[in-house]
C-alpha cells in the first residue's frame, strides 16, 4: 500500500455514519470485571512498547517494560537483532531485574541461576543434582515476538499476533519520511494519575476541548473544526491533521506578541508584510513551506530531506490503538501512553517522551510539551505523582498538564447518575470509535 492509497484508505474521523452507536457507560472506566476483560481481551494480544531502539544500542543492553502484573526484557543480541523475554526465572518464577541496564548474562538473584543474552540457561548452582539431568545450555526463558518500527521496540504476549507492521498500519506508510529512530528524549516522564487508562486515549482522540482547555494553541496551531482531517482506519487507529498557522477564530488581543510571527521570523520572513491578520495566517503559512524547502539544508534542518509541504509545517496529532498517541511536529515527535494500574481501574500511568530532531549548532530546543530543554539524551526517567499538579510543578501551564489537571474530574463523572453515554458533535467521532473497537476486541471479533 502506498502513501496515497493509505490515505485514501482512511474513513471519515467526522460522519458518525462510520459508527455502529455503542455507548460509552461509565462502568467502563471503574469496573474490575470490565478491566479484566481488557487483560484478556487486548492487553495480552496487542503489541507494547518496551522502550526506544537508542536506549540499547550494543549487545547486552536491555530494556525492561513492567506493564499490570507482567514483566518483560528486550534484550540485544550479539548479531544486532533485540530478542524479549518474560522477566521471570524458569527455576521458580523469581522476577529478575527490576529496571534497564546492561549485562553479559542476567542472574536471579535468589538462587544464582544465569542466563544468556540468549536466553539459554548457563549456570545452576549443583547442576548435577537435578533428576531431570543438568539444565544448563538446555533451557531457555520464555520467549516473546519482538519487533521494532519508528525508533521504538515492541513486543507481543500473544503468539498468534498478526506482524508489527500489519499492526500499525498504515502508520509505517504514511510517517516513512520522517526520521523517527534519530529524534533524541529530551524529557522523560512517568506520571501517576488518578484517572482510568481511557481518559487519556479519549482525550487525544479530539481537539474539541483545546479553545476551553488550551487556550495558547489556537495562536500557533489552527483548530478551526472545518480547517482539520480527521481520519480513522479500520484497526482503530487515528490522527486529525490540523495546520501550524494561526486560527481565523481566535485573535490576540492588540499589542501582545504573536508567536507565528517569531516563528516567520526565523525563516527569514518579515510578518510585517501582511496587508492584514488573515493574510499573515494564510499566505504567511504557505510562505512558510517554501522558505522551510529553500533553506533547511544550509540550516542544518536535516530531517526535513524527505519531509513533504504539509509535514514540514503542520500537526498530524496521532493515536495509535489502544494507548499510545504521537504528534508528529515539523521539529519534534512526542509519544504520550497511558497504561492501567496493576490493581485498581481508576488509576493509570502516564508517560511523556518529548523528543526532537538534531539540528546542527542547536544546543537546546523547545520540547512544546515540557518547555525549553537542552538537546541531548536525558539517562533516567521521572517518575512522579501528579497529585493535582503538585507533583510536576515544573511542567504547570504546559498543554499535557492541563490535560491532566481534567483527569480526576473526568474519572469522577464516569460514576455519575447523570451521565448515560456521551453526546459527542461530529468532531468527536473518533471517541466513541475508539471505543468500539475495543468493544470489538474484548467480544473477540478482532
Amino acid at each position: 500500500m502506498n502513501e496515497n492509497s493509505a490515505s485514501f484508505a482512511a474513513l471519515d474521523g467526522r460522519d458518525p455514519a462510520n459508527l455502529r452507536g455503542d455507548p460509552i457507560t461509565g462502568d467502563r472506566y471503574y469496573s474490575k470485571e470490565f478491566a479484566q476483560k481488557e487483560w484478556d481481551g487486548l492487553w495480552s494480544r496487542i503489541w507494547h512498547v518496551a522502550g526506544r531502539t537508542a536506549e540499547i544500542p550494543e549487545p547486552g543492553d536491555f530494556l525492561v517494560h513492567t506493564f499490570m502484573k507482567e514483566s518483560v526484557i528486550c534484550i540485544r543480541q550479539d548479531d544486532g537483532s533485540i530478542r524479549a523475554f518474560y522477566n521471570s526465572c524458569r527455576h521458580r518464577g523469581m522476577r529478575m531485574v527490576a529496571e534497564s541496564s546492561s549485562l553479559e548474562a542476567i542472574t536471579c538473584p535468589y538462587h544464582g541461576w544465569k542466563w544468556g543474552k540468549d536466553g539459554v540457561l548457563q549456570f545452576a548452582q549443583d547442576g548435577h543434582d537435578f533428576p531431570q539431568g543438568d539444565p544448563c545450555g538446555k533451557l531457555s526463558l520464555k520467549e516473546l515476538r519482538c519487533d521494532t518500527w519508528g525508533g521504538f521496540v515492541w513486543y507481543t504476549m500473544d503468539p498468534k499476533a498478526e506482524p508489527l507492521l500489519d499492526y500499525l498500519d498504515p502508520m509505517p506508510q504514511l510517517y516513512k519520511n520522517y526520521p523517527m529512530d534519530t529524534a533524541v528524549r529530551v524529557a522523560w516522564y512517568r506520571i501517576a494519575l488518578n484517572a482510568n487508562w481511557k481518559f487519556v486515549t479519549d482525550n487525544f482522540s479530539e481537539s474539541y476541548h483545546t479553545r476551553t482547555a488550551h487556550p495558547q494553541v489556537p495562536p500557533w496551531i489552527d483548530q478551526d473544526v472545518d480547517t482539520a482531517r480527521h481520519e480513522m482506519w479500520p484497526r482503530g487507529h487515528g490522527r486529525t491533521v490540523q495546520p501550524m498557522r494561526p486560527s481565523l477564530s481566535d485573535r490576540l488581543p492588540e499589542g501582545v506578541p504573536h508567536p507565528f510571527e517569531a516563528i516567520l521570523q526565523q525563516w527569514d520572513i518579515d510578518p510585517s508584510s501582511y496587508a492584514s491578520y488573515e493574510d499573515m495566517a494564510m499566505q504567511g503559512w504557505l510562505d512558510l513551506k517554501a522558505a522551510k524547502r529553500r533553506l533547511w539544508q544550509e540550516r542544518g534542518y536535516v530531517h526535513y530531506k524527505d519531509m513533504d509541504d504539509e509535514q514540514i509545517t503542520d500537526s498530524p496529532h496521532t493515536v495509535i490503538f489502544p494507548n499510545v498517541t504521537i504528534s508528529f511536529l515539523p521539529d519534534n515527535l512526542i509519544f504520550f501512553r497511558s497504561e492501567p494500574h496493576p490493581e485498581d481501574p481508576e488509576k493509570c500511568f502516564f508517560d511523556l517522551w518529548c523528543m526532537a530532531f538534531p539540528v546542527e549548532g542547536q544546543e537546546t530546543c523547545q520540547s512544546i510539551m515540557a518547555g525549553e530543554k537542552p538537546l541531548r539524551e536525558v539517562e533516567t526517567c521521572e517518575h512522579r505523582d501528579f497529585d493535582g499538579g503538585r507533583g510536576i510543578p515544573e511542567l504547570a501551564g504546559q498543554i499535557v498538564y492541563q490535560d491532566m489537571e481534567l483527569a480526576e474530574g473526568m474519572q469522577a463523572g464516569m460514576h455519575s447518575k447523570g451521565y448515560e453515554d456521551a453526546y459527542l458533535p461530529a468532531q468527536e467521532t473518533r471517541v466513541r470509535f475508539f471505543h468500539e473497537v475495543l468493544n470489538d476486541w474484548l467480544e473477540g471479533r478482532r
